[in-house]
């Protein structure tokens, strides 16, 4: 029985690890994007009105120095900054996570 018991949490928590791992969905993503197209080049390092985010989380930093972490990424997505509109209360969290799912394939 206790066998039984200890699988099943395994079981679980492996569940849960691939869920956490895999909450973006990037296709979807490239729908969020629209509204940041029109301020960032998704294949470009070029800048627009804001930096070009090809390679985004390949960079070493980003503008605002820090590196190119999933949190920080979606820090800058909530609270915006040097002209950037924040998209705190814009964005769902879901939507956030397709949106960051997307960023990582560019």
């Amino acid at each position: 029985m206790r066998m039984v018991a200890i699988l099943a949490a395994l079981a679980a928590a492996a569940g849960v690890a691939a869920r956490a791992a895999d909450k973006g969905d990037a296709a979807k993503g490239k729908d969020v994007f629209q509204q940041c197209a029109v301020c960032h080049n998704p294949d470009s390092d070029e800048k627009k009105m804001g930096p070009g985010l090809k390679g985004l989380f390949q960079k070493d930093k980003l503008t605002n120095g820090k590196k190119p972490t999933e949190a920080n990424v979606r820090a800058k997505i909530d609270e915006g900054g040097n002209g950037m509109p924040p998209y705190k209360d814009l964005l769902s969290d879901q939507e956030k996570d397709d949106l960051i799912a997307y960023l990582k394939t560019l």
